[in-house]
């Protein structure tokens, strides 16, 4: 029995897992180094691995090794090569070439072209003719390696790459390669541990159908048309067809075992079109099921399984924010609904991996390319950190603390109890209750954010300054928080571009719930945190109209209102707003909830030109205008009292025949137009829409249901 000398590439990270197949295979004295497999084995052993590695990239077999530390030493040396034992004149080929090491040979092409040059002067100077170069698919392709001053000569066994396994079609997007999505698969520890399959963000499906072969026991190689040993002169086509028939019968017994459930799912319909194709080619149709949705509707098939996806990466630094949220709501959605399953998440930034607030296992050293990745993997348990309740002191401990204590005191009572009752985290305490204290407190799930209103000038400025670190000091005794915990910010009337001005540029985000939405809040860099308290039952009414709506977002800010309609299950929304700063808070709002930008487009524009421009019709829209701005670049004013009927029109324009608009403001001397109430159908709802925590400032904003006027005909 012939024995060779065999070689398998692989992509760094998996070449423990191509040392097991080796093994498994027949392979003897196995060795490893970075992105290589070596070992001695019979042709049948070098076939299974052609037919059915899942993780390696190339099967080299070896023909010779020589030194060679120059051009025409190479050339004179390959010559020597007997090329008559692997293949006749009449065979196609081809030579690849790789180089590495100290090799003072530097071109790879130039260096190919010489051997290349080698064989066919050896063919012709023995036969006088010469076999012909094929560069797509060749009979016998061959592959030389450059290291060092040495040179080794290999009949590339694969022909091209072992991951192109034959059913990817034509045009689908391939972000992930074959062989890199059955290792993935493979260290996340399926099929091993019994269970379905659950991939969030499938892309082009290669996880699910990589999977899908390796639990039916079906050969990778086995769909391929091309190897490029088909006309080397060794070939043993006897050898290759029994193992061939022994794989198309393991694959059909594999097909009669009781499958699990492997689904996936992507935002992106492009991307499910594509899967869905690339599935159907792999005939594995009966067995895996793709859909349509984004990873913030995700819930289990069953209690076991696995949730295997392959996360955007983030590559670029604008995007970095964008995907350590999306990975946060990963991490929670399968804290807060796969309890018992197993977890796996393949990234690129191992910086972020903490950025899933989740305990991984294992964390797996993987190349995709030239682009260093972690493969984390571990078991979800139940979230062991206890909800966060505030916990008040007894009366007697701050009564000398005087009024303002027992005022705050009082107030947080009965807010606690209120906030308890209707699940808010997020709410208002405390509103220049006492003229002398005059701030609003308002608490964001364990944050405190204060807003000092600036005093008059008639009001010594030392005494309200001093006022205030005595409501700071009270503010921490009575909450019992450090000061760490509490924000302090002074409002006073803006003009001109003050208003706009940022107050800091630290850009730390906090995550907060508002029903079941996580929303991001800034706490020192803008005069407003990015959630307005006082919208919050408006949000939620969005959120119970929303269903299967389209909805728009209007002046949208940080989007709260988006994502609220869009965690209420709406078709599509569109959010739109002229500072990109703010729609990109939008968009990390989305991320953090596991919306995609698929469904729910962000736009910038002027909101004005953007309704003019636009004919799309929606089902639902809120616009919760400034009530006054101007932009330096377009010298553009917005008046609200004076521009409302015109918004008011355009808006509702875009409206279906049976949709609503959602009008509010906060310009506390607004009047509506009288020409709005008749042209449409309006409904003053302003006092559903204070809540609780506002009562006593009942006159926060104004706010409208607006819709088309029924035709009488």
């Amino acid at each position: 029995m012939k024995m060779y000398n065999v070689v398998a590439t692989c992509t760094t990270g998996v070449e423990s897992l191509v040392k097991d197949e080796v093994e498994q295979f027949g392979g003897k004295n196995i060795e490893v180094e970075k992105g290589v497999v070596t070992w001695e084995s019979d042709l049948e052993t070098a076939y299974r691995c052609c037919l059915w590695s899942r993780f390696a990239s190339r099967i080299l077999l070896r023909i010779t090794k020589f030194s060679a530390d120059n051009e025409e030493l190479l050339y004179e040396k390959a010559k020597e090569v007997n090329w008559q034992e692997h293949m006749g004149v009449k065979t196609s080929f081809a030579i690849s070439c790789t180089i590495s090491g100290l090799s003072k040979i530097t071109h790879n092409r130039y260096a190919a072209l010489k051997v290349k040059d080698a064989l066919v002067d050896s063919f012709r100077d023995s036969t006088g003719e010469r076999p012909s170069v094929k560069g797509d698919k060749p009979g016998v392709q061959f592959h030389l390696h450059l290291e060092d001053g040495d040179a080794t000569l290999f009949v590339d066994m694969s022909g091209e790459s072992l991951h192109r396994r034959g059913y990817r079609a034509k045009g689908t997007i391939a972000p992930l390669k074959e062989t890199l999505g059955a290792a993935i698969v493979a260290l996340s520890g399926w099929p091993k541990e019994a269970g379905d399959l659950v991939d969030p963000m499938c892309g082009s499906g290669t996880l699910l159908i990589e999977a899908a072969m390796m639990f039916g026991d079906s050969a990778p190689g086995l769909s391929r048309n091309y190897f490029g040993f088909y006309e080397w002169a060794g070939h043993d086509q006897s050898l290759w067809g029994s193992l061939v028939e022994e794989a198309m019968a393991r694959e059909d017994a594999g097909l009669l075992k009781k499958w699990p459930v492997i689904i996936g799912y992507d935002s992106d319909h492009v991307a499910v079109s594509a899967a869905k194709k690339n599935i159907i080619q792999a005939g594995l149709e009966d067995f895996i099921k793709v859909r349509q949705a984004d990873l913030a509707t995700l819930s289990p098939p069953s209690n076991s399984g696995m949730l295997l996806a392959n996360l955007p990466y983030g590559e670029r630094l604008s995007e970095t924010e964008y995907v350590a949220r999306l990975y946060r709501s990963y991490g929670r959605i399968a804290k807060e609904r796969f309890v018992g399953w197993r977890l796996g998440a393949f990234i690129s930034n191992p910086e972020l991996t903490d950025n899933f607030t989740f305990s991984w296992e294992h964390k797996y050293k993987i190349h995709n390319g030239s682009i260093p990745c972690r493969l984390l993997t571990g078991r979800v348990v139940a979230d062991a950190e206890p909800e966060f309740i505030w916990r008040l002191p007894e009366v007697p401990l701050i009564e000398e603390k005087g009024a303002f204590a027992n005022r705050l005191l009082k107030n947080m009572k009965k807010m606690q109890k209120w906030a308890q009752r209707e699940q808010v985290d997020c709410y208002r305490i405390y509103h220049s209750d006492l003229p002398e204290y005059n701030f609003s407190i308002d608490l964001y799930s364990k944050w405190i954010h204060v807003q000092e209103y600036a005093p008059p000038k008639t009001v010594d400025a030392e005494l309200s300054a001093s006022r205030l670190r005595h409501g700071l000091e009270v503010i921490r005794e009575v909450l019992g928080v450090r000061s760490n915990r509490i924000f302090v910010k002074r409002r006073e009337r803006q003009k001109g571009a003050r208003q706009y001005e940022k107050k800091d540029s630290k850009k730390k985000m906090y995550e907060v719930r508002e029903g079941e939405c996580s929303l991001l809040v800034n706490f020192t860099d803008y005069l407003d945190t990015g959630l307005f308290l006082d919208h919050r039952p408006v949000r939620q009414q969005i959120y119970n109209e929303a269903k299967g709506k389209r909805f728009l977002n209007l002046f949208a800010y940080t989007g709260t209102a988006t994502v609220q309609a869009a965690m209420g299950g709406a078709a599509s929304t569109t959010t739109v707003d002229l500072s990109s700063t703010y729609l990109d808070w939008a968009r990390l709002n989305l991320a953090v909830n596991g919306f995609s930008e698929v469904k729910h487009k962000v736009a910038q524009g002027d909101c004005i030109e953007w309704l003019r421009a636009s004919h799309a019709k929606f089902d639902l829209i809120f616009m919760d205008p400034p009530t006054f701005s101007n932009t330096k670049k377009d010298r553009r004013v917005f008046d609200v009292q004076r521009d409302h009927l015109c918004l008011i029109t355009l808006a509702v324009a875009r409206l279906d025949s049976q949709g609503m608009l959602l009008f509010s403001t906060n310009f506390r001397k607004f009047k509506l137009d009288e020409e709005v109430e008749k042209k449409y159908d309006v409904k003053e709802i302003t006092a559903q829409t204070i809540p609780f925590d506002f009562s006593r400032n009942k006159k926060i904003h104004k706010c409208w249901e607006i819709r088309h006027k029924e035709s009488i005909w």
